[in-house]
This record gives structure tokens, C-alpha cells and sequence, in this order.
């Protein structure tokens, strides 16, 4: 297995917040630039199937490998011989901020030209993604609080 990217961000946003905008897998592409669309086949829990659309790729499969509210999303993309892992982690900081990390690895015996294929973009995109992430939550949770 190899690492592709790391992210990591604190905010104001309850951990809440975070899971409720992976949830909501239609709104990715608001904060996720590289993402054309994303659909879920089911629930949002773990276990479930669904397939996203990179913008300038083919279509992806993926399922949701381990989800574990307010703590841990982990969603692993199918690809020709490999598998793309996002690995989510969330808690709260001492400061009652929420910390949220993101881990991106590649394994399988392809995963080498993968790497050759998305790792430089992927690598560039995490944290930006994660920021806008975090805004993103921040706003749906200053706006619940001013309803």
C-alpha cells in the first residue's frame, strides 16, 4: 500500500456536520473540484455501493468501507487492479474545535501505474477539498443555528 495524499483541518463545525455533507454525496462536486457527480445505490452506511464520475475519467464504483458516526468515513474506489482509499478520521480537539484528517492510499498490483496516473493530482486537491469541506459545514451549521 502507498500514500498518496494527506489533508488535515480543524473547524467550528461539529463532527456532525462533516458526516451529514459525505452523506449527502449529490453535493460533492460543490466542494470537491475534481468530482463531475456521485451517487450512493443505498443508505450511508457501511457496506454500501455507489459510483462517482472524476471529471475527464470514466466512472468509478466504490464502497463505503467503514463508517462510523461522527469518527470515522472510509470509502475505497474500484479500479483495474487497485484500490483508491479515502480514509477519514474526525474528533475533537482540546480546544472543542473538530479535527478532520483524510489519508489517500493506493493498493493492488497496479496501484505503481495508478500512482503514475492520479497521484500528483490527487496530491494537489486533497487539502483544497478538505477546506472547502470544512466551509461547507461551517455555513450548513451557522445557518442552522441562525434558524
Amino acid at each position: 500500500m502507498m500514500t498518496l495524499a494527506q489533508a488535515q483541518t480543524t473547524s467550528t463545525a461539529a463532527p456532525s456536520a462533516f458526516f451529514t455533507r459525505w452523506a449527502d454525496m449529490a453535493t460533492w462536486p460543490e466542494w470537491n473540484t475534481d468530482t463531475e457527480w456521485v451517487r450512493l445505490d443505498g443508505p450511508f452506511v457501511t457496506g454500501s455501493t455507489g459510483a462517482l464520475k472524476p471529471k475527464g475519467g470514466p466512472k468509478v464504483p466504490f464502497v463505503i468501507a467503514a463508517l462510523v458516526s461522527d469518527t470515522e468515513f472510509t470509502d475505497v474506489s474500484k479500479l483495474l487492479g487497485a484500490r483508491l482509499t479515502f480514509r477519514h478520521l474526525v474528533d475533537r480537539t482540546p480546544e472543542d474545535t473538530t479535527r478532520v484528517r483524510v489519508t489517500v492510499t493506493l493498493s493492488g498490483p497496479l496501484a505503481r501505474i495508478w500512482n503514475l496516473v492520479l497521484g500528483k493530482g490527487i496530491k494537489a486537491s486533497v487539502q483544497q477539498d478538505l477546506d472547502r469541506l470544512a466551509a461547507a459545514a461551517e455555513a450548513a451549521s451557522n445557518a442552522q443555528a441562525l434558524a
